[in-house]
Order: structure tokens, then sequence, then C-alpha cells
């Protein structure tokens, strides 16, 4: 064990890690296997009873998670709502019991006081009493963290010159706009300085500009190297400001690594292809979309007969008209778009259109969780 300083000159330990996780992590897991992870999850599991009085059926929010969160990295905790995001960031901070495995935080347990009291918190939905404004808020929520007047002082000036409300400073927040609420949010839970801010959904329910702003306070946070663990189901606010993501759906982790990495284009060495192409002579088997009244069972059949063949189809989903499909396939930058063709030509798959992508990390959302969130 080794211990590092930080900011406010106190002794920080490092703790070694196995050489492997277990998380269905990619290239840049293993590179970083050797560090100390700031939030180590490793199967985590949490179940709750459901249904009704007299049959309980138990509903499975956390299904074996996996993941690590390393220092000075902006984490980002990506899925649907109903993925198990929230259930697992209540149980990092202590207020959801697991049902199996093991959850720390700074190589600690944690239920433990001592690895909460280095973590700030922003609340999916924050409550500041009407009456405060955003000085007494912080002079509030200072006082609870244990911090001296003089300490408050110092701090709360700093931190509203952070977030950009040093000019609305002695306004009620009632008169504040979702945004400056939740820049407040961030204020207040960077008040006692934690090695560790933990984010729910800092941008549900604003406007562009809100998200805007919130965002940019993110940004400042991660060039000065503090270590952030965000949570949300809005696919471009994830993209914009993390540098690592877990994608979660059904309390299950998905796919985790850089953005790179979960476009499948870590290397630069492919592309996605997005087609339309008409059925109406695709011949697989003995049916074809002609015999069949159900062609979403026909563009799954094609889904399973590419995945068969080698090729990593990301999205197949019908139009209206009939027999039309659209297909998004990651290849080859140099053979993989031939091969398709030829594929696709060898079953009489007729080509409509076709447009050529980097990789996009909705494609690897779509491809994992079936659907994409992008606004509220």
């Amino acid at each position: 064990m080794t211990a590092t300083t930080p900011g406010d000159g106190t002794a920080v330990p490092r703790f070694d890690t196995e050489s492997q996780s277990d998380a269905p992590g990619l290239a840049s897991d293993a590179v970083r296997a050797s560090e100390a992870a700031i939030v180590r999850v490793t199967n985590l599991q949490k179940s709750y009873r459901g249904g009704s009085v007299m049959r309980r059926t138990p509903v499975k929010a956390l299904r074996g998670v996996t993941l690590q969160a390393y220092a000075g990295e902006v984490f980002g905790l990506l899925g649907p709502n109903g993925a198990g995001k929230t259930t697992l960031i209540k149980t990092l901070l202590g207020i959801i019991q697991p049902s199996g495995g093991t959850a720390e935080l700074f190589g600690i347990p944690v239920h433990s006081f001592s690895a909460r009291r280095r973590v700030g918190y922003l609340p999916e939905s924050l409550r500041i009493d009407r009456h405060h404004t955003a000085r007494t808020a912080l002079w509030y929520y200072g006082r609870l963290s244990g911090m001296t007047g003089a300490q408050i002082q110092q701090r709360r000036e700093s931190l509203l010159k952070l977030v950009g409300l040093e000019n609305r400073s002695r306004e009620s927040v009632r008169r504040f706009s979702k945004g400056m609420y939740q820049r407040l949010g961030l204020a207040q839970a960077l008040m006692h300085n934690p090695d560790l801010l933990i984010l729910d959904e800092p941008t549900d329910g604003l406007d562009p500009v809100g998200r805007n702003e919130v965002r940019r306070v993110i940004e400042r946070l991660r060039d000065d190297g503090k270590t952030i663990f965000l949570n949300s189901h809005i696919l471009q606010e994830v993209e914009l400001v993390c540098s690592r993501v877990a994608i979660m759906a059904g309390g299950e982790v998905k796919g985790i690594g850089t953005i790179d990495e979960l476009r499948g284009d870590a290397d630069g060495s492919h592309v996605s292809l997005h087609l339309r192409v008409s059925l109406a002579d695709y011949q697989d088997g003995p049916e074809t979309p002609t015999h069949n009244t159900d062609f979403a069972a026909v563009c799954q059949r094609l889904n399973d007969s590419l995945g068969q063949a080698g090729f990593n189809t990301q999205n197949v989903a019908p139009e209206k008209d009939d027999a039309v499909c659209r297909l998004a396939v990651l290849v080859d930058r140099n053979e993989g778009s031939n091969a398709l063709v030829d594929w696709l030509r060898s079953r009489d798959i007729r080509l409509l259109e076709l447009t050529t992508h980097r990789p996009s990390l909705e494609d690897t959302f779509l491809r994992l969780v079936g659907r994409v969130d992008t606004q509220d």
C-alpha cells in the first residue's frame, strides 16, 4: 500500500488491485488493472420483493454488476430508465444494502464512514428549501459536512464562481431556473472538497441551455482532475464528458470501455454501414417475406444469419414499407463493405441505399440495449 496526497494535504491510501477484472471490459481495463480503483464493484446483486401481497416475486434490480472507476476520470453509467443505475449509485452511497457481491470506495467497504466522508453526491431530485439563497444553502450543507465557519466562507466563494452563481448568490433559490438549481446542487456536493463526486442524472429535465451550463461545470472539474462517477440515460451527455462508460440494461453491464472501444473503433480500422434493403426476394430457408406475414420475424432471421456469417450487426429494423429493412453493420474498413454486399446479393437481397459512418456510441447502445434515450 502506498500513499498519495490530494489538494487538501491529507494522505490518501492507494491499494494494489488484482491483475485482471471480472467485468465485461475492453482493452482499457486490462491496461489499467494495476491501478487503484476509486470505485470497485464486484458481482453486485440486489433483489426486491415485488408483485402482489399474496404472491411476492423477487425483482432483480442488479444482476452481478462488475466495474471499476479510476482516479481522475469521468466514468459514465449509461442506460435506459429502469436499467439499475440509480440502485447501483444508492448502493455505492451505502443507502441500499446489496443482496450479494461487494462494493468498495477507495479500497474499503462503501458502508464505512471513512469512505463516505470522501464522497460528494448530487441526487437525481435535489430539494433545497425555498427560503435559502445560494449562500445560505451552501452554509447549511457545509455545516452538515462538519466544516467550520472560516472553511465555509473560503470554500463557498470559490464554488459560487466555479458554477457561475457569484452574481446571483443572494437571491432566493425559488427564483432560480432549473439549470441554476442544478449548478447550485453541484456546488453543495463539492463543499467539503470530496475526492469522488457522484452525480445521479445531473442534466435530467434541463433544457439545452441548462444542460450546457451543467456540462461546462463538469468539464472544468474533469480538467482539474476530479474523479466523477456520472449516471445518465441521455447518451449525448455521456459521450461529451466521459472518459469511460459502462452501458447497463436489465440490471446488467452490457459493455464497458472508452468511447472508441465501445464504438468498436479503437484503432480506426472499422466503419459502420447503414443500409436499406429489400427482402422481397430474400431466400434463407423455406419461408420468404412473400409467404410470411410476420416481417419483423424475417428481419430477425436476417439479423441471426448475418451474425452466423461473422458480421457485427448493430441494428436491424423493419420499415413500414413492405419488405424493406434498415441495417447497421460494423465492418472492416478495407474489405468489409464488399464482403457484406456480396453476402446480401447471394441471398437475393436487393440493396436500396448504403451510407458509411464512423461507428457511433449510439450504434453500440442500440445493439446492446435495443433503444436509446436522446432527451428527457
